[in-house]
């Protein structure tokens, strides 16, 4: 996530350059012809058809970030269910040698399950996130379908273990059960936005619509302006594909892009919670990196 002060315009730039000059060579075409040609293209209207694009594209715009923010909102909730868990468990296991080592597990894997998360949303192994937490070793969880909720089962049973030990109560194990229950459905909200896009018309509409107006733009601002219609047909037509790379950004806000949430920083913020609760020490946070924070 760019958390610098000023926008990467340059790397806006970088993404639609092949377009703008593309773009540019049109534009110049479309000029030399007005100026050779007795041929007049029909007055266009310009204005229209921008401020539907502009509808268009705010549109589309919105419902990437509302995508975007609804992430955000996940993990939000992810980092405070993660604090409550912690708190519960080394609260309501009793203070013996057997029962310190379950809670400390379950926080321990709790850990691990933040991580392993944070790599399927984004398509990656969880192999070393999990070796790396629990250790080498026969994982189980790692053969499944879903690894990041198979480790969330095996705490479930580890809870319910507890309860048959005689070491919580029913209303306890309930208490932390509904935490699990949170865990789940914000896992549950992540994915659903993971792999499920936004409509087909959504993504291929917009493009049409912008490339369609960029090819007119010029048509339309010859007669007005003359031999700088390459440049302002140019500038005119990077804004609308700048908008139109906005939605393109946002809207997986869990891959690994600098334009996505900050996976490895609120996953590191969790860990340090985790770590300091049991008394490990604290990972580094992570720092932001040339103004974007991983």
């Amino acid at each position: 996530m760019i958390v610098g002060r000023s926008p990467r315009i340059r790397q806006s730039f970088q993404k639609a350059w092949s377009a703008l000059i593309a773009l540019f060579f049109w534009d110049l075409a479309v000029t030399i012809f007005y100026f050779v040609s007795p041929f007049k293209a029909p007055a266009l209207p310009l204005t229209i058809f921008g401020t539907a694009l502009a509808l268009v594209l705010g549109f589309r715009v919105n419902s990437a970030y509302q995508r975007w923010w609804e992430g955000r909102i996940l993990w939000g909730a992810m980092v405070n269910v993660s604090r409550s868990f912690a708190r519960a468990v080394l609260a309501f296991l009793p203070d013996d040698a057997a029962a310190r080592t379950l809670a400390h597990q379950l926080v321990v894997r709790h850990v691990a399950y933040v991580h392993v998360l944070r790599r399927q949303l984004r398509r990656l192994d969880v192999t070393d996130e999990m070796r790396r937490v629990l250790g080498e070793g026969d994982h189980p969880e790692l053969a499944r379908r879903n690894p990041a909720n198979g480790v969330l089962e095996g705490s479930g049973r580890l809870i319910a273990g507890a309860q048959r030990q005689g070491w919580i109560d029913t209303i306890q194990q309930s208490r932390i059960e509904s935490m699990l229950v949170d865990m789940a459905n914000a896992q549950g909200g992540m994915e659903r936005i993971k792999n499920t896009p936004l409509p087909a018309q959504y993504r291929a509409f917009p493009k049409y619509f912008t490339r369609l107006f960029c090819i007119l733009l010029p048509v339309g601002l010859v007669e007005t302006l003359g031999i700088a219609t390459p440049v302002g047909s140019a500038v005119a037509g990077f804004m609308y594909l700048a908008v139109l790379q906005i939605g393109d950004d946002l809207v997986d806000p869990f891959g690994n892009d600098v334009h996505d949430l900050p996976l490895d920083s609120i996953t590191t913020v969790i860990e340090a919670d985790m770590n300091q609760a049991i008394g490990l020490p604290a990972p580094p946070p992570i720092e932001p990196v040339d103004g974007v924070l991983w």
